[in-house]
């Protein structure tokens, strides 16, 4: 049994007719949600990037789905909005609330008008952020000096439980790293041997807490259409770490991308007209372990696929629901519950860590 969830995607579908899908995502089968959080789309025809948290709280009050979030604070989001924020949803939707905490994209982050930092700075830097917004989430009140800076912040606003904060991986390093804090773990797909090692890496440093997939496919019934879309669509999208984290936006993801072949686009996108063999690849996903596996069709039009998978994929895989999205209690102690609101004494967290080396 495992969780069959509909991927949201911002850069491709209009926020209101996202809404719409996800709400149908629900009513064929789908038993949870997740979405992007970009500023910019990676190529113009996919044309859209509404904003997540405008959407999440329609999507929770519309629908009965959990939902998450792929987030990046510390340069266009500071921690402590991001961690009121997430209290509000948590508060307002107890357990269906979930935020993957990653270290960005220049494509999105540059708009502030800030350097944009080497990988090791922003690593370390986004561990400061979970900090900061894993006491904030407690009820401390934090001051904080370092890669972030934080001035006396506490949120007044506070749910029963801490949502669970996901570790976006897509390397060992980054596995090792996030086990030490995330509530679990999320990739996209890719081979089932880079899969298992980034699993392993991710238990054998002691990461706890469920495994999550988002698979990115194209299904159309005119095989040649399927292929046609997923060209359109995804042909920026091919390029590994670290080459996409470093183009700054999608004339950049056009021009590096003029030379995709088809091939490398069907390497990063499961694309068949065939149900049958979409869902035999899900399967595949599920026998590795993953609790819960998402689906992003890059197709702009989502109600034919959402039917189809509906009606002829999901019954094959066993759907059943989550659990409640919440804080684990992790290897550096229990999470600590919710506080009554007085008192309240000013939590000084440790100074700014030096980048890892």
């Amino acid at each position: 049994m495992t969780v069959i969830g509909f991927h949201n995607s911002h850069e491709q579908v209009h926020p209101a007719d996202l809404l719409a899908a996800v709400q149908h995502a629900e009513e064929v089968g789908f038993t949870a949600a997740m979405c992007s959080d970009h500023f910019a789309p990676w190529n113009h025809a996919q044309g859209h990037s509404g904003f997540a948290w405008s959407w999440l709280g329609a999507a929770l009050a519309t629908t009965g789905l959990p939902c998450g979030v792929v987030n990046a604070p510390g340069q266009r989001y500071h921690p402590a909005v991001i961690a009121q924020g997430a209290a509000t949803l948590a508060a307002m939707f107890p357990g269906r609330f979930w935020m993957a905490l990653g270290s960005g994209q220049v494509m999105n982050e540059r708009i502030t008008g800030t350097p944009w930092p080497p990988k090791r700075v922003r690593d370390a830097r986004l561990r400061e952020c979970v900090d900061v917004i894993r006491a904030l989430l407690a009820g401390e009140e934090v001051t904080h000096r370092g890669l972030v800076d934080v001035e006396r912040a506490r949120i007044w606003s506070l749910p029963e439980q801490q949502p669970a904060l996901i570790g976006p991986v897509m390397s060992v390093p980054t596995a090792r790293r996030h086990a030490d804090w995330a509530d679990g773990f999320i990739t996209i797909n890719q081979p089932h041997e880079t899969l298992r090692e980034l699993v392993g890496a991710y238990r054998d440093a002691g990461g706890q807490g469920r495994l999550v997939l988002q698979v990115h496919l194209c299904w159309d019934p005119d095989p040649g259409r399927a292929e046609a879309i997923a060209y359109d669509q995804w042909f920026t999208n091919t390029f590994p770490p670290p080459l996409c984290w470093d183009l700054d936006g999608p004339e950049a993801f056009e021009q590096a991308s003029r030379y995709t072949p088809q091939e490398a686009v069907e390497g990063a996108v499961r694309v068949s007209s065939d149900l049958g063999q979409h869902a035999a690849w899900l399967a595949e996903y599920v026998e590795l372990g993953f609790d819960e596996v998402y689906l992003h069709h890059v197709g702009k039009e989502q109600k034919p696929f959402l039917d189809a998978f509906g009606e002829h994929v999901l019954p094959q895989l066993g759907v059943t629901r989550p659990a409640p999205a919440v804080a684990l209690d992790g290897p550096g102690g229990p999470r600590r519950p919710r506080q009554e609101p007085e008192p309240v004494q000013p939590t000084v967290l440790p100074q700014g860590r030096p980048p890892a080396r």
